[in-house]
């Protein structure tokens, strides 16, 4: 006997079926089966499904001889059922990886419950959504299991078949079918979830639910969606047949009413000529299913509850449209009071351009007003104490001062304060471009850092490239960079890039990056505090993969198999993944990533702000073509470079140097190869250091552990170039992995 019976129903989804098919047969789960219910479709999933069962023997092939429709196809795949469990799934939808083990993990831990709920992540024709709304409903659940008149609450969840797992004896006991027509989810997920005695819940997106432009039955409007009515009167014949679970009727009376009001709302479903019957089958169905006593929620349809006691479709109609009309006036006074408040902040901007500069006052941002950060950091550390008269102020969004340093003097953007200091400052220190609407004054200065040594092409040089016309605005850069009186390089190589690309107006210092200081110095004590904090278990070799964005993708796409290379690096190895600032809001993040991290497989660090602190906790940079590696170099650590896709990344934006053949370390362009890179040791050897010996000299020219002083020194104190403050051209910098003893075979010496 199989541990689950996975039901796919089947038809008319031939473009999908072999997507969902293989989503389950490559689970890293096997004790399971298969049954594919080809309910009569016209197209070729049938010839599909009997490919599947004829090469899988887990895999059952079931042909029906006329279309009955979805509830009933998943009612056939019941009684061909062997399994300890019931898990269905549509046949346009996926298995994510590894959901089959960690719904069977959750079923043990939890001690079999009769039903189990787990979550989904939606998937537009145009791309990846977030996860489900009752995301948090089902974390607050942990490895406890409850009943729905302890817990009704979990009654809100999401009404399909295929989020959860049902124990086949409790569900066939019970004799639950689904009926003929739409919203056959409803009843059936009711009928269990009152019945059952014991639910659980998994934390864990475990299905991928295919959004379809077209061809989705709830999206296509019509008549049929009056279905829904029948199918709760379906559900409320099912309580009158079980008096023992009177209990539960207030509560589905409620749930009943809310999905009727949501789904009379939804154009996609109900035409505006059926509402006022929808709306009467609705009154009649609050008069017939009432409970006595019953107190209508104080929720968002708490209007429309009171009308359905007997007010008539055009009563209705007028509050829902007086309630609309509130809406659109609410948003128009705030649209004015905006426009208002935007008009006194440019009033007062005018006024104190009016005023002489501050030669004292030095305005600080980096990373889009992120915090105190990178090399305007370094810079501001570094004029506390070589020029204490300055006075520093940051620019720092509101949702970032929470985590602010002590002592920091900051402003937050478009605000009569942030005006008054821009109007005001002499020095500009920014690592990316100001805004637009920024009028420099004549006396300003502004040292523009950078975001690092560019490999892409950057600039003007991007014209004639894809990734020029897909959300880069060369113009816009170059109105920013007309800004610049000083830019901040770490090599001649960069120096180089730079004019190249910017063809405005500054001037280049040959002063390091400042972030990097931090780097050539080394600090361990500082690198051993930001292992404990992020819980490294001592003696691990810790790698840090920081991918690149990429410019021809709309989305994140993963160029790892996560899973799979955290097993082969094992126990001793902890994989710290920072996606790309751009990339923060993957989808990925609250999906594998968010499930490999709470199985204490991998950390994902996306979200930590100083790069420069897991720089210095990591043993290694594991990257494919971010600028990060120019850092890295100065560790003298060794990098891997994962290029599998490098023609690609080159098509679409260009490349300064040919990364391939004059690499930072080792190159790798598949999983098998980057796995046995570690497993062999060779990714610390004399190779790898021989290739970083060479790029750190070619690229880390200037970066000394003093580029912060240099920049203090030639800026704000007026310094020339080889004048009192004399800094050593070069220093070696600290090599090696955090621990005294090797590991794995690692000499740090």
């Amino acid at each position: 006997m199989p541990r689950f019976s996975v039901i796919v129903p089947v038809h008319k989804v031939q473009g999908f079926l072999r997507a969902c098919l293989d989503s389950i047969l490559t689970q890293s789960f096997t004790d399971f089966e298969v049954i594919a219910v080809d309910d009569c479709s016209p197209d070729n999933c049938g010839a599909i499904i009997d490919e599947y069962a004829a090469r899988d023997p887990r895999v059952t092939a079931v042909h029906l001889p006329e279309n009955v429709g979805l509830g009933r196809a998943r009612n056939t795949g019941v009684g061909h059922a062997t399994g300890d469990y019931l898990l269905f799934l549509d046949s346009d939808d996926c298995y994510t990886p590894g959901a089959l083990q960690a719904i069977d993990e959750r079923l043990t831990v939890t001690g079999h419950p009769d039903v189990l709920v787990f979550d989904h992540v939606r998937s537009h024709w145009w791309g990846r959504g977030g996860r489900s709304a009752t995301a948090k409903l089902l974390a607050s659940a942990g490895t406890e299991t409850f009943d729905i008149l302890g817990s009704p609450k979990y009654l809100r969840l999401f009404l399909v078949a295929w989020n959860k797992a049902y124990r086949r004896d409790f569900f066939t006991g019970h004799g639950f079918t689904y009926q003929p027509g739409l919203y056959e989810d409803a009843p059936v997920t009711y009928q269990a979830l009152v019945c059952a005695r014991r639910i659980a819940c998994l934390d864990r997106v475990c299905v991928e639910y295919r959004q379809r432009r077209q061809g989705a039955i709830t999206r296509t409007p019509g008549r049929r969606h009056f279905d829904i009515f029948e199918q709760y009167a379906g559900l409320f014949a099912f309580l009158d047949e079980h008096p023992e679970l009177d209990e539960t009727r207030p509560l589905l009376f409620e749930r009943m009413i809310n999905h009727f009001l949501a789904t009379m709302r939804l154009t996609e479903r109900v035409l505006p000529e059926d509402r006022p019957a929808f709306y009467r089958r609705t009154v009649e169905f609050y008069r017939r299913y009432k409970p006595e006593g019953f107190t209508p929620p104080d929720d968002a349809y708490r209007v429309q509850w009171r009308l359905l006691a007997g007010a008539p479709y055009r009563l209705y109609q007028m509050c829902v449209l007086a309630k609309e009309l509130r809406n659109a006036s609410d948003r128009k006074k705030r649209e004015l009071r905006k426009s208002a408040s935007a008009h006194v902040k440019r009033t007062i901007a005018r006024t104190q351009r009016r005023q002489p500069l501050d030669p004292n006052l030095a305005v600080f941002s980096a990373f889009s007003h992120r915090g105190v950060l990178g090399d305007p950091a370094a810079i501001h550390q570094a004029a506390r104490t070589l020029a204490p008269h300055i006075r520093p102020v940051w620019v720092v969004r509101a949702d970032s001062v929470k985590g602010l340093p002590k002592g920091i003097d900051y402003v937050t953007p478009d605000t009569p304060g942030y005006h008054r200091v821009m109007s005001r400052a002499t020095y500009f220190v920014n690592n990316v471009n100001w805004p637009q609407g920024l009028v420099k004054r004549p006396g300003q200065i502004h040292v523009h850092t950078h975001l690092g040594t560019p490999l892409g092409h950057m600039g003007v040089d991007l014209l004639g490239h894809p990734a020029a016309t897909h959300r880069v605005d060369v113009q816009a850069t170059l109105s920013g960079a007309d800004h610049w009186d000083y830019s901040l390089v770490s090599s001649r190589y960069a120096e180089q890039i730079w004019d190249r690309a910017l063809p405005c107006h500054f001037t280049s210092l040959a002063t390091g990056a400042p972030r990097n200081d931090v780097l050539v110095r080394g600090d361990r004590s500082r690198a051993s505090a930001v292992r404990r904090r992020l819980g490294i278990p001592d003696g691990n070799i810790v790698v840090l993969y920081a991918p690149t964005h990429r410019d021809h993708r709309r989305w994140y796409v993963p160029r790892l198999d996560f899973d799979r290379l955290v097993r082969e690096l094992g126990a001793t190895v902890t994989l710290l993944v920072r996606l790309h600032p751009r990339d923060a809001d993957a989808a990925i993040r609250g999906l594998q990533l968010r499930d490999l991290r709470q199985r204490g497989l991998l950390l994902d660090v996306t979200d930590e702000p100083s790069v420069e602190d897991l720089m210095l906790a990591s043993d290694t940079l594991l990257t494919d073509y971010s600028s990060l590696m120019f850092d890295y170099a100065n560790l003298d650590r060794p990098i891997i470079v994962h290029a599998d896709d490098w023609e690609a990344y080159r098509a679409a934006r260009g490349a300064y140097l040919d990364l391939p053949a004059a690499p930072p370390g080792h190159v790798t362009t598949g999983i098998e190869e980057l796995a046995d890179l570690f497993t062999s040791g060779a990714w610390h050897d004399e190779h790898s250091a021989a290739l970083r010996a060479a790029f750190r000299a070619r690229f880390c020219e200037y970066d000394d552990g003093h580029s912060a002083a240099r920049v203090v020194s030639l800026v704000m104190l007026g310094e020339q170039p080889g004048g009192r403050l004399q800094l050593p051209a070069q220093v070696t910098a600290p090599r090696g992995a955090l621990a005294d003893a090797p590991r794995l075979g690692y000499d740090p010496a």
